[in-house]
């Protein structure tokens, strides 16, 4: 059977709506399953609704990413499964998205030169990025002259230096990621690098007037690629193509930027009628605290602890009432009761948490979840517990747990440290492998024989990982060590059972 292209397409008279030329209007730094889900979705449908004719360049953000051929290979097309259910009924559409031109791995040389082409073309309008928390921080070894910068900051430095001196017009960043404040801090080690590197005055002036860096929350539960070959199998032969970067997510999604609401009319998203998904605010801090706590929070709260206890995928967390019961009790008693915000929304989206996980077309596996867990506790689930103690003057057990399961995944029987990450094994017997910065892998590799007041102190007092010294907090390492023996000898889900 023939690979996804266009001309297979038209083999097999496919009749929705494909954009196969386009200017490359948009820039992307990430080319995983959640933005082909997400951005790409939407600059698809305003393709279709409003002639916008915008093509997305897509950029390999590590030196390890394998994506770039196959995207090539495919030309960019892709099938999107969205799955769920829409005002309570049940939603399967499909969907080839189009808008994708090609995918960069700036780590070879006709890769970075271009890149450097794309940034100073006069039809580049936006650069999105989604580099996960980890991606957007300030790393002084990288140099102008790196070909290209280590890190995701650094590259967008080089890009827009390179627009600058081509003299092109200033281009609207929005950034992804789910740290606070992500496009403003983008922003800062932009300067930070301007600084280092001591380039023109009137580069900088470029940079902070020209150019307009807005955060954005981004929304929408993406397990990913179908990996059941008997699944894959049967959508081949319906329609009439392999597809190696079929992707899958759910029907719900949210996209708030934060910035002047004129740029509401200059993005093509209202125009295409998406303005209850899409939308432009001055605020977006209650959106993204009310998402990032609740259903980030949930994620990372229980996903680490029920793998270890034998789970697989989200839904069959939202089955097992220890996990449930769980997630619930952190939810309703932990970190709604903290927020600033209206209680009853709050509680309003922590109740649809439980329906969104529970979708029965997506298989999320925990172990996607799993990726750069250690960033993602940081901010996901520590400030709730840190407003907790501040606001009740205890620990809340859940959110307390949730830290130690988080380290018991990472030092669970460890194995070896290779190149793909840290190999432990579940207590079922099966091996894993911990993905995340590879500081945080040494680290742990090197606590491997700790015992766990030892490994807990070290954990804990690891300011890199927390921004902050955890021993500090009252009660915690204590709490810290007596729940990861209780998940050690007795199990991770009678762990959580003892928080009920």
């Amino acid at each position: 059977m023939k690979q996804l292209s266009y001309e297979t397409l038209k083999d097999t008279g496919y009749r929705g709506f494909l954009l196969e030329k386009g200017p490359e209007k948009v820039l992307q730094f990430g080319e995983g399953n959640f933005l082909r889900a997400f951005v790409q979705y939407y600059l698809d449908l305003a393709n279709e609704r409003t002639g916008w004719n915008g093509k997305c360049c897509l950029v390999q953000p590590t030196a390890h990413g394998r994506s770039a051929p196959v995207i090539n290979a495919q030309e960019g097309l892709y099938t999107l499964y969205l799955r769920g259910s829409r005002n309570g009924q049940k939603v399967d559409d499909k969907r080839v998205i189009s808008s994708v031109s090609r995918c960069l791995n700036p780590y070879e040389a006709q890769g970075f030169a271009q890149l450097m082409e794309v940034a100073a073309s006069d039809e580049l309008e936006l650069v999105v990025s989604n580099t996960t928390e980890a991606g957007i921080v300030y790393d002084p070894a990288c140099r102008l002259e790196d070909r290209p910068c280590a890190s995701f900051p650094g590259k967008l430095t080089q890009v827009l230096y390179q627009r600058w001196r081509a003299g092109k017009p200033g281009i609207l960043m929005l950034a992804c990621e789910l740290i606070d404040n992500n496009g403003r801090e983008l922003l800062n080690c932009v300067n930070r690098h301007i600084d280092d590197w001591a380039l023109e005055a009137e580069f900088k002036k470029y940079v902070n007037e020209d150019c307009t860096f807005c955060g954005s929350l981004v929304d929408r539960i993406v397990p990913g690629r179908i990996r059941d070959a008997g699944e894959l199998a049967r959508l081949a032969q319906q329609n009439g193509y392999e597809d190696e970067l079929a992707d899958v997510g759910e029907v719900f999604g949210i996209w708030v930027m934060e910035g002047d609401e004129k740029l509401n009319d200059i993005l093509p998203f209202r125009a295409a009628g998406l303005e209850d998904q899409v939308f432009v605010v001055p605020d977006m801090s209650p959106y993204k605290k009310r998402k990032v706590r609740i259903l980030n929070g949930a994620h990372t709260g229980f996903a680490l602890g029920a793998y270890l206890g034998g789970c697989n995928i989200v839904r069959e967390c939202m089955n097992n009432e220890t996990v449930l019961g769980f997630m619930n009790r952190m939810l309703l008693d932990e970190v709604v009761p903290i927020l600033p915000l209206d209680q009853e929304d709050c509680r309003a989206f922590a109740a649809a948490v439980q329906d969104r996980f529970n979708n029965p077309f997506v298989n999320h596996e925990l172990l996607s979840i799993s990726l750069n867990s250690t960033a993602k506790w940081r901010a996901r689930c520590l400030p709730s517990l840190l407003e907790y103690v501040e606001k009740n003057h205890n620990l809340p057990k859940c959110l307390a747990m949730s830290f130690a399961a988080c380290i018991a995944f990472y030092a669970n029987d460890i194995q070896e440290l290779n190149g793909r990450g840290l190999v432990c094994r579940r207590p079922g017997g099966d091996t894993y492998t911990c993905a995340d910065d590879r500081w945080v892998l040494e680290f742990y590799f090197g606590h491997r024989l700790d015992s766990e007041e030892d490994l807990v102190h070290a954990v804990m007092t690891n300011e890199k990982m927390w921004g902050r010294d955890l021993t500090a907090i009252p009660g915690f390492e204590a709490a810290t060590v007596e729940d990861l023996k209780k998940i050690r000898t007795e199990g991770a889900l009678a762990a959580f059972a003892a928080c009920l």
